[in-house]
């Protein structure tokens, strides 16, 4: 009698608990599945080492594209893929709505203050600084000029030996190496030489732990708890031991070209960001690391991220390439075996514009972006977050949403981006905010979308491409780091075109 009393007491205790787990399990479709005291973090467990791909399919499967997501304790948060939050987050409700601490603190070891990792008053000195500089002439003629060299005597020479010697090579890196020695002589005006091989060995170990850092930052947002990483950075182990030689070599780097240069500054009138910055006495030598250091994440990652998926998609897709060999005809009447490209030359490649835009869509260098509520507030679809929730917009997610889209959204067709006179088309950045939005829109999207352009049209005029470690019809699978990187590389044969023999 005793042990039915204890199986009927047991029964109806756990009834809510099943009813609670069957229930969620039929209803995946209404965002994330939130168990009891644990909230949604088995799904997140089970689903993080592809997160994109699984929040994708929570928001497409939500009416308003916005989910809530649950975690142990009082902190909860709202994921989003639709336009109007993206919109009242970024614009509307700004001031609610700054990074906050819990996201500068994860960084902060690694960018410190820099633009991209602060708020409030440091920011807002920082952004009208940049601003001002990046609407000068003078530094888009220094862009445009870095870029044009970097390609004659670096990224176009490597491909054409190693299309002559029928050697594959990783594109990714030589992507990488490329942005990087750019956004170094952009930054400092001193050229670590990676992409040639001839740099000297500070240079190539800075850029190998910058993007150590990079990754190991990130990891950081990836944790169950928090207390976890926080205790592997107290006792200097694993990952946490890893990332701080890495910033580490990062620092002392950066800090050794500052050193230097505020010493001779009198002499030198050079273009390059830190000069600039330099200029204002108020900067500490650690805030000009923090502020270069930023900068060199921005423009090294996010243009040889978005390059390598674009070149990937083009080396299937033979028509979109020969669309954009015969808008380089039209533009470049002359056989010329230069490979130069004026500022309004590339101003005038619309078709290449839609094709960069379309791979921006669907592979944005920053797929995700948080913020923190400050205090509650209700999102235009009627989502109700409460003060102390993160926010969240899924750019990777939004550039999947057939509301947003189209039915054809998972497709890869430049042509959405035409109008009827073959112009490429300004979306709503709350609808396209790959460069972010609003008060904090990227400053630096016009000379990002410049200089891919540049590289694309020069590497796409002389070479095709095949991809190696990559199946026909496979999706590569990608690396969720601060930007998102391709998984393993992106290996490919190159052959020179025929014209070019």
């Amino acid at each position: 009698m005793e042990l039915i009393s204890i199986f009927f007491f047991s029964l109806i205790f756990f009834i809510p608990f099943i009813f609670f787990f069957y229930f969620n399990s039929l209803n995946t479709k209404h965002g994330f599945i939130s168990y009891p005291l644990v909230g949604s973090l088995p799904d997140f467990i089970k689903n993080r080492h592809r997160f994109l791909d699984w929040s994708t399919e929570i928001l497409a499967g939500c009416p308003t594209n916005t989910a809530i997501f649950r975690r142990p304790g009082k902190i909860h948060g709202v994921i989003t893929a639709n336009p109007s939050n993206v919109q009242h987050m970024l614009k509307t409700n700004f001031d609610n709505y700054p990074k906050g601490p819990r996201f500068i603190t994860l960084l902060q070891d690694f960018l410190g203050q820099g633009i991209f990792n602060s708020d409030g008053h440091i920011w807002k000195v920082q952004r009208k600084t940049a601003s001002y500089e990046f609407n000068t002439k003078s530094l888009r003629n220094f862009i445009v000029q870095i870029s044009t060299v970097e390609l004659q005597t670096g990224l176009i020479p490597i491909l054409r030996e190693s299309a002559q010697k029928n050697r594959v090579v990783d594109l990714q890196d030589l992507l990488e190496r490329f942005a990087f020695d750019n956004i170094c002589k952009l930054a400092f005006n001193v050229d670590p030489g990676c992409l040639k091989g001839v740099g000297n060995y500070a240079g190539s170990e800075f850029m190998q732990a910058f993007e150590s850092a990079a990754t190991l930052s990130a990891g950081r947002f990836m944790y169950i708890f928090v207390i976890f990483y926080k205790i592997k950075k107290f006792f200097n182990m694993g990952s946490e031991m890893k990332l701080r030689d890495s910033i580490k070599i990062v620092h002392e780097f950066a800090d050794n070209i500052i050193r230097s240069r505020l010493q001779e500054r009198v002499e030198r009138k050079d273009e390059d960001l830190l000069s600039r910055f330099i200029q204002d006495s108020s900067n500490s030598a650690e805030m000009l690391r923090d502020i270069v250091i930023s900068f060199i994440l921005a423009g090294r990652d996010t243009t040889s991220s978005l390059l390598t998926w674009f070149f990937w998609l083009l080396s299937s897709r033979p028509n979109v390439v020969d669309k954009i060999l015969q808008e380089h005809e039209q533009i470049r009447k002359i056989d010329s075996d230069t490979d130069t490209y004026s500022f309004d030359e590339l101003r005038e490649m619309q078709y290449l514009h839609a094709a960069i835009s379309e791979a921006l869509r669907l592979y944005p260098p920053v797929p995700v972006d948080t913020k923190l509520c400050e205090n509650d507030d209700v999102w235009p679809d009627g989502t109700v977050i409460k003060k102390g929730w993160f926010a969240t917009y899924n750019a990777y997610a939004m550039g999947r949403m057939e509301s947003i889209w189209g039915k054809d959204c998972l497709e890869y067709r430049p042509e959405r981006w035409l109008d009827e006179n073959g112009m490429c088309k300004q979306e709503s950045a709350f609808k396209f905010p790959v460069f972010h939005a609003g008060p904090r829109i990227c400053l630096g999207k016009d000379m990002a979308y410049i200089q891919m352009k540049s590289v694309a049209a020069s590497v796409i005029k002389r070479f095709e491409f095949r991809a190696v470690n990559v199946k026909e019809d496979a999706i590569p699978e990608h690396v969720l780091s601060l930007t998102l990187r391709m998984k393993d590389g992106l290996y490919v044969s190159v052959k020179e075109r025929l014209a070019e023999a």
